[in-house]
């Protein structure tokens, strides 16, 4: 039985058919594609097209068997595929931070050298625009710290942040 492997739907019925002893077997999408277009000279696509296609594929030998890996391997690509995700998103999250910060506020970075760091953070939860924190006093900024940060930030740099956000 030949298929291709896009998506993931291909997985569930290769899987059911091993376990009925029929051999399943993958032919390149991207070799489909232009197969299909030498057939009649048009790039255009139906199912029905598409069976012959890969049908004719399978028939000449260009396919690659299934290869099923042990539950771990398959737990660890997961994992893994999971784990760039997460990556690519942290980083796209740490990049409009520092971006906004160039924007609204960039006189932080002199106050917190990492913006990342829990009490850089706070700070823009608290108090994201530096007109608020002008108003604020330094009490008022390290009673907000606290919320957040189990060790004491600093009156200095409670200050500085203070004496940046109103310049």
């Amino acid at each position: 039985m030949g298929m291709e492997p896009t998506g993931h739907y291909w997985l569930s019925l290769a899987r059911w058919l091993s376990g009925k002893g029929i051999e399943a077997v993958l032919v390149n999408p991207h070799l489909v594609k232009k197969n299909k277009e030498n057939r009649d000279n048009t790039p255009s696509k139906s199912d029905r097209k598409d069976a012959l296609v890969i049908a004719d594929m399978v028939k000449n030998g260009y396919y690659s068997p299934v290869r099923f890996n042990p539950e771990a391997y398959e737990e660890l690509r997961i994992l893994m595929a999971n784990r760039d995700t997460v990556t690519k998103r942290l980083n796209s999250a740490v990049n409009q931070i520092h971006r906004w910060v160039d924007i609204v506020f960039p006189e932080l970075r002199y106050v917190f050298k990492i913006l990342t760091c829990t009490s850089a953070i706070a700070t823009l939860r608290l108090f994201p625009l530096p007109k608020e924190i002008s108003r604020l006093t330094t009490e008022q900024v390290i009673a907000g710290w606290k919320q957040y940060v189990k060790r004491h930030v600093g009156l200095r740099r409670a200050e500085q942040l203070i004496a940046l956000a109103k310049t």
